[in-house]
């Protein structure tokens, strides 16, 4: 079956914004408007299509992105609307990696806030062309031109509005479209389905005039043939200025901006006839690039009877169909029952069935044309970011990068049965989200999951509890400390047993040294004239290597020792390894105790990115936290902390940090090295340890 819609009629897009700024609503009202859904479903009742997971019903908020397509003005819309938590930034991540264009939308009261700050990054970074709409207008404080200029200033996008509203607050009644000259009100009774067109009220003249001057000059400014025709005191017709705003928004010249109230069903119809007239299509953006298999760099042109291209973006879980992997095709025809090339993981793999999804329905396709986002059932071995290609002419494009995880916490069982399916359920959890991380600690036999904030690892949890039916109890992770002495100590140990049989008898005399931290551990063998036989040599380092797995202090691993063995004897007939072992051991463990023993702790470098308001903040917060700043840096607008935190004081520093930068801040930290422990946290760690249930 032929494509119904050709690859210039085509728009895959996002919807992204900070938390609670309407994203699902103005999604609700599209597939309404498009005849995709036949009711309205809200966010607030736990009624709309695109949060179909019980945790986005019961909290009110977008947590996975979720696809859907549909059709306006003949024109195929792929569409996916995104979370705006921050601890689902990947969402918007991996979406942005496949869309063509985006709808950036904010309030109208609270305008450029952190997350839409982050989003709009993450648009930049893969070079999305981008609209603006500013949703509830009908709110108390609306403000439609406060939020373009900081739209303007804040995002440093050439914002230009291309509707301006008619009205604000209970007063808003609709917009007045500047390109097209016309006021266009929206009937309540019918859920805005219908609208009339007139022209722009008299009362509205001056400034109707005003932000029309305010279009054509800045569109000017970037198109050269309406530059001489404004300058010139030319006309400028209807469908010329269009298509100028159109050119100038894929190269990211301007960012056209519209307005309305999603929950009072305005001004959804002009934002998809926006969509349509400037966001770009498949073949308005370059050919996707990649590398071959040896490396050489090479292109793939959107068209249906070209070699395959296809980037996984998402796996998703599926209770009816099992796995499912969300493809966008750049090139070439997708067909149910072809063989393809997984050219990441360079494995071919048969494809099952395609599905078209609507949210968490799914319409069978025999096929996904060049330019469309679907799902896959039957590719096991592909994950996130892997490329889907001819198995002919292999292509690997370029993988979705990842935020690294923030937060860490220890999960143990309810019900040591569930052991085996603790696995399984986390390991289909990670295949489907890339920023949570499944660690086993094997010093503290803990089980970590990581992630990108609280809500997060909350969300992981509650699914492990329903989806997979797998109780668990959570709490922080344990910090891995080590042990080491500071003094040397010398020690000589004997091991004499008689059993009425064959007895053990082993002597050794060491010494134990400090080294410098990171060192770790030397062995020194000094015995003369044979006085312990060569062959149990390697038994007194075993001895002693046993101890220093264990503890002895505190009960953490022994790092940053020597141990020189100077001298001991032997006995003919009782002598054995296992004897000089165990006496090895014994020496080990007084040696240390001698050698004036301490505690030690991971120490972290820390990177914060934080505006410069709140550089003063994070800098106490790092001190309070036992950390050292070693400087501050520029980075554009932003100040770059550098400091090292000892690990044990930066749990939670993730949400203390959101709070205090209003979630403008991010931090990364890497292990560093080993350093004391101060005296007073040092008793405490060993009085918790004296205390834990053996």
């Amino acid at each position: 079956m032929p494509r119904q819609y050709p690859l210039e009629r085509v728009r895959n897009i996002g919807i992204m914004a900070h938390i609670d700024a309407g994203k699902t609503t103005v999604t609700e009202r599209i597939l309404f408007y498009t005849g995709r859904t036949h009711k309205l479903g809200e966010v607030h009742d736990g009624e709309a299509v695109m949060d179909w997971m019980e945790q986005e019903q019961e909290r009110g908020i977008t947590i996975t992105s979720a696809a859907t397509t549909t059709v306006w003005r003949d024109h195929l819309i792929n569409l996916i609307d995104t979370p705006g938590h921050v601890d689902f930034t990947v969402e918007v991540e991996r979406s942005l990696r496949v869309l063509d264009g985006a709808i950036g939308l904010f309030c109208a009261v609270g305008g450029v806030e952190p997350q839409s700050e982050t989003v709009w990054r993450q648009a930049e970074k893969y070079e999305v062309p981008r609209i603006a709409f500013v949703n509830k207008m009908d709110r108390i404080g609306a403000d439609y031109f406060r939020v373009v200029e900081q739209i303007d200033k804040e995002l440093g996008a050439n914002a230009v509005p291309v509707v301006i509203p008619i009205g604000t607050e209970d007063r808003f009644s609709g917009i007045v479209d500047l390109v097209d000259n016309l006021a266009v009100y929206y009937d309540e009774t019918d859920k805005g389905l219908s609208f009339r067109e007139e022209p722009p009220p008299d009362a509205m003249q001056d400034e109707v005039r005003l932000w029309k001057q305010n279009l054509l000059e800045k569109v000017a400014e970037v198109d050269d043939s309406l530059l001489d025709k404004f300058t010139n005191d030319r006309p400028i017709g209807d469908r010329e200025l269009s298509q100028a705003i159109r050119k100038a928004c894929h190269k990211h010249l301007v960012c056209p901006v519209l307005c309305g109230s999603a929950f009072r069903n305005k001004g959804i119809q002009r934002l998809l006839d926006a969509v349509v007239s400037y966001l770009p299509s498949p073949l308005d953006l370059p050919p996707v690039s990649g590398r071959c298999l040896k490396g050489e760099e090479v292109e793939r042109v959107p068209k249906d009877h070209g070699r395959l291209a296809a980037l996984a973006f998402k796996v998703m879980a599926d209770r009816h169909v099992g796995k499912l992997v969300y493809v966008r095709v750049y090139s070439g025809t997708l067909e149910s029952g072809s063989t393809v090339l997984n050219s990441t993981a360079e494995k071919e793999q048969r494809v099952g069935r395609l599905l078209r999804m609507h949210a968490d329905h799914r319409e069978p396709v025999d096929r996904l044309y060049s330019g469309e986002i679907g799902a896959v059932v039957g590719l096991s071995g592909t994950v996130t970011g892997d490329t889907v290609c001819d198995p002919q002419h292999p292509i690997v494009l370029e993988a979705i990068e990842f935020p690294a995880p923030v937060l860490s916490i220890a999960v143990r069982l309810k019900d040591r049965k569930d052991q085996d399916k603790l696995g399984t359920s986390l390991s289909r959890l990670a295949e489907e989200d890339p920023s949570f991380v499944v660690s086993a600690d094997p010093e503290t036999e803990e089980t970590v999951i990581s992630g990108m904030g609280e809500l997060h690892l909350e969300i992981i949890t509650d699914r492990l509890s329903r989806e997979f039916g797998v109780q668990v109890a959570t709490g922080p992770p344990q910090v891995a400390f080590r042990e080491t002495i500071t003094a040397s100590a010398q020690v000589n140990q004997k091991l004499v047993k008689q059993t009425g049989g064959r007895g053990q008898y082993a002597h050794v005399v060491m010494k134990l040294e400090p080294l410098d931290p990171g060192q770790g551990f030397e062995f020194v063998n000094k015995v003369k004239s044979g006085r312990i036989p060569k062959e149990y040599i390697p038994a007194v380092e075993r001895g002693v290597i046993d101890v220093m797995k264990r503890g002895v202090y505190a009960e953490y691993p022994v790092v940053d020792v020597r141990v020189t063995l100077l001298d001991g004897s032997f006995h003919e007939v009782d002598s054995s390894d296992m004897a000089f072992r165990a006496c090895a051991a014994q020496a080990f463990s007084q040696g240390f105790v001698k050698g004036q023993p301490e505690l030690l702790e991971p120490v972290m470098y820390v990177n914060v990115v934080t505006p410069e308001e709140h550089s003063g903040a994070v800098i106490g917060s790092l001190c309070n936290r036992r950390g050292t700043v070693l400087g501050m840096d520029a980075q554009g607008n932003a100040k770059v902390v550098k400091a090292r935190v000892p690990l044990a004081a930066m749990f939670g520093y993730a949400t203390e940090l959101r709070n205090m930068s209003q979630g403008k801040a991010s931090f990364t930290m890497h292990f560093e090295h080993y350093e004391a422990v101060p005296f007073s946290v040092a008793e405490e760690i060993l009085a918790a340890r004296q205390t834990r249930p053996k």
